[in-house]
């Protein structure tokens, strides 16, 4: 079955990535980044290798965002972000295929390890399992 792994980030979090700390998430050094990325690259080979791995990205920060709605009038309204009302953001996601909901849950449970400096937000992972059901509902 095919699973949605999902990260989540704020402004504040890319922000202290690059050195820049606030109240919300300390400033990471370069060798904290370094131990994140090797910790993320790390597990996306070992998910490549299994052939759980179907797509894994990270996601840019919230700023380069685009929120696009229906207007009052049925128009398109486009708003670029980040989003006050909006705390957390998805930050990146794994499409992975799992044998069961056990092993994804092994896999979200070696992701809350990834290395951070002390003090930074602790985030859950979500899993979702991917609906591979007929087709007969969408868009």
């Amino acid at each position: 079955m095919k699973y949605l792994v999902m990260v989540q980030g704020s402004q504040a979090d890319y922000e202290a990535m690059q050195g820049k700390g606030s109240a919300q998430s300390p400033a990471w050094s370069k060798e904290d980044v370094r131990a994140m990325y090797a910790f993320m690259n790390a597990l996306n080979d070992d998910l490549a290798e299994s052939g759980e791995m179907v797509d894994g990205q990270g996601l840019a920060e919230p700023a380069r965002t685009r929120f696009v709605q229906r207007g009052a009038d049925g128009s398109a309204e486009v708003t670029d972000g980040p989003y006050g009302e909006t705390k957390e953001l998805l930050a990146g996601y794994w499409v992975l295929d799992c044998a069961s909901l056990e092993r994804v849950t092994e896999i979200a449970e070696r992701i809350i390890q990834c290395p951070q400096p002390e003090g930074a937000p602790d985030y859950p992972v979500v899993i979702r399992p991917i609906d591979e059901g007929s087709g007969d509902v969408g868009c």
